[in-house]
């Protein structure tokens, strides 16, 4: 295992950058699977206003050697409530540090943005071409309709 918080008491991370993603073997490399994180409440903030912009974050996977573990996840999540950036700059940089620690067969996230000014703003992105038979599911995050 590479953990630094699994089963201690740990600080919220002040910023993305300062946040450690740990990672733990995955207990069949052998297979391509699904995993998937869902963060119905992410929060951070307009780099501009520095007013709060929420999301519905949907991060799909399927791990190589390394599976992330959930705290050190939690506690990355959490880091961005007092960072500001923008949507797009905001779900793309937690895919890449995800890429980064776990070096994935494959990931996508699906940044679905609350509206601000009244429009909502929807980010996706992903690594290449998802494995042949692998069993895909939908995002399960509906286009915004007062979205929730």
């Amino acid at each position: 295992m590479d953990t630094s918080v699994l089963g201690r008491p740990a600080e919220m991370p002040l910023d993305p950058a300062s946040a450690v993603l740990d990672r733990v073997p995955n207990p069949h490399p052998d297979i391509d699977y699904l995993i998937r994180f869902t963060v119905p409440e992410f929060t951070a903030l307009c780099p501009i206003t520095g007013q709060p912009d929420f999301a519905h974050l949907v991060i799909d996977y399927v791990a190589d050697q390394w599976m992330i573990e959930s705290k050190s996840l939690k506690l990355f999540m959490f880091s961005y409530r007092n960072h500001g950036a923008f949507h797009e700059a905001t779900t793309v940089e937690i895919a890449k540090r995800l890429v980064e620690a776990l070096a994935p067969r494959w990931l996508r996230i699906g940044g679905y943005w609350y509206p601000r000014g009244g429009i909502p703003i929807d980010v996706f992105w992903q690594t290449g071409a998802a494995p042949a038979n692998l069993w895909l599911p939908e995002q399960g995050v509906p286009g915004y309709r007062g979205r929730g």
